[in-house]
């Protein structure tokens, strides 16, 4: 053994767990608010990260997780770094990671039990969808053993792989992120370099990547190779895998700078009313004319700017006199019956939805209209583009800069309608390691204030029998009375889909469904261009 500190492992696991039969779990009860993306798949899926050390395994874990958690797939990373680090409370050496210390491979092996239960726990009795493993998973031995305990529980794997041979970008990630690591904390530059660059080295003894000719050829994957100059994919098995992978080949990490503001203050912000399709006030107009000598002053490098296909946002982007593209989906979010009303008037006119709106605002639709559910489908695209591209400006509206903001700051379904987002400001979005960092910057223009704090009570005069999920315009389809039976559906093994009518209760699987068959295999080299 080396110098390490004697290890404490918190938590006990039967070594053999993975192998053993596993037990019937019980009926899933949770109060996590799970979208329409928690029904893309028809199982649990578990990603498993594969990689040395420094190769973005945890920035993509992250990152993947903050995606799918926003578009409704309930994701949960689960870093077996801090398992290790709660198992060996001091780090000493790179010793410990040598494949021939016999001690340290056995608590390795032990936290990696332990994190596999929670990832159980996770996805049987929590409500979660997908559960990211991050990892290096490096060996064939660590990668069968993770096959294995998915096959007991019926769950789905794909595996995420990140090979990487650039010095300058291992040399840059270990900087900027294993510096401030827990497992150094003095903080010393050389040290922490030399010490990692030897880590690193105690895996290449055993690392055995992904084999897509022969060992590895039926499993489902994707090898990110050097920061997404190429990918190579195969055997994708279903809807929301294609997702991972169409994301994981748009993201990027280059220093870029993303702002944010919405349109100058309209005819409509000053009369109360929402939505219309309304120009500037003059203090509108006096805001557009400060934006373009902020945006001047700043000389952003190949700033591109967008706007929705409303006449604030355009009237905004005409006068900073710069090119500019308009999209439909940056439009905000629809009102239906309720467009350029007062919420006093809507109050007064629609008792009954007012209510509805106030005791479930990210769920619930405006009649002919949209929720803000439905605003976070419609503005996937965006997110997908402004992954892809370098500096952008995007001028747009209260609800959408909620949905596009609780994206990049990580915020909750329950968070995000509530997110204040003032006219007359701009938020800057730079990325980070593992977020974002957010400036709040005034261009100290009055406007109205159109934010709705919110309420503290839902009381409201709605009968017990209509909540928020039994009512026609929710986002989530309704049944068609309280008492309706739904009928089970056919799912694979291990899939227990939410009941969206709000039991909240899972059905269960009929006894002898078949597994989904997954599609045939294939494999696809795509240069990123």
């Amino acid at each position: 053994m080396s110098g390490d500190a004697a290890p404490v492992v918190r938590r006990q696991v039967n070594s053999n767990s993975c192998s053993q039969e596993s037990k019937p779990s019980n009926l899933r009860v949770s109060e996590k608010k799970c979208s329409w993306a928690s029904y893309m798949t028809n199982s649990p899926t578990l990603i498993v990260m594969i990689g040395l050390p420094a190769r973005g395994k945890t920035y993509v874990s992250k990152k993947l997780t903050r995606y799918l958690n926003w578009i409704g797939v309930p994701t949960k990373v689960f870093n077996l770094g801090v398992y290790r680090r709660e198992a060996v409370q001091s780090y000493k050496s790179y010793d410990f990671f040598r494949h021939d210390n016999e001690e340290a491979m056995r608590i390795r092996k032990q936290c990696a039990l332990v994190a596999l239960e929670d990832v159980k726990v996770y996805l049987m009795e929590e409500c979660g969808q997908i559960a990211v493993f991050d990892a290096t998973n490096t060996t064939r031995e660590r990668r069968d053993l993770i096959l294995n305990f998915a096959k007991e529980n019926s769950f789905k794997v794909f595996f995420v792989e990140s090979v990487c041979d650039d010095p300058e970008v291992i040399a840059a990630n270990i900087l900027e992120v294993k510096v401030s690591s827990p497992d150094y904390p003095e903080r010393n530059r050389e040290n922490v370099m030399e010490d990692f660059l030897k880590r690193i080295e105690c895996y290449k003894v055993t690392y055995q990547p992904l084999d897509p000719v022969n060992y590895d050829k039926d499993l489902s994957f994707i090898k990110v190779i050097n920061v997404g100059q190429r990918f190579l994919v195969n055997r994708v098995q279903d809807y929301i895998q294609s997702k991972i992978v169409y994301y994981l080949m748009n993201i990027h990490v280059q220093p870029r700078t993303i702002y944010l503001c919405r349109h100058g203050e309209s005819e409509c912000n000053l009369v109360s009313k929402i939505g219309g399709d309304s120009g500037l006030s003059p203090r509108g107009k006096q805001f557009a004319q400060a934006l373009k000598k902020f945006i001047q002053e700043q000389e952003i490098a190949d700033l591109k700017v967008w706007t929705s296909q409303l006449k604030r946002t355009i009237q905004t982007a005409e006068a900073l006199g710069v090119p500019y593209e308009q999209w439909k989906i940056l439009n905000e979010i629809d009102a239906g019956v309720c467009e350029e009303m007062t919420y006093e008037e809507i109050q007064r006119k629609y008792p009954e939805e007012f209510a509805l709106r106030t005791q479930e605002k990210y769920l619930y639709r405006y009649p002919g209209g949209e929720s803000y559910q439905d605003l976070v489908q419609r503005l996937e695209p965006v997110i997908m583009e402004l992954e892809r591209q370098g500096n952008v400006l995007v001028i747009a509206h209260q609800a959408v800069m909620r949905c596009l903001l609780a994206y990049f700051l990580d915020k909750s379904a329950d968070e995000l309608p509530y997110l204040r987002c003032p006219l007359h400001a701009i938020l800057k979005l730079t990325p980070v390691a593992y977020g974002c960092k957010l400036e709040i910057i005034s261009l100290n223009i009055e406007a109205v204030d159109t934010h709705r704090d919110k309420p503290t009570s839902t009381t409201n005069n709605l009968s017990k029998s209509q909540t928020p999920l039994r009512m026609r315009r929710n986002s989530f389809t309704p049944l068609a009375s309280s008492d309706t039976v739904k009928r089970p559906r056919n799912y694979s093994v291990g899939s227990q889909p939410l009941n969206p009518a709000g039991s909240l209760l899972f059905l269960e699987a009929r006894d002898g469904a078949e597994q989904q068959k997954p599609q045939d295999s294939v494999q696809v080299v795509i240069p990123l261009f």
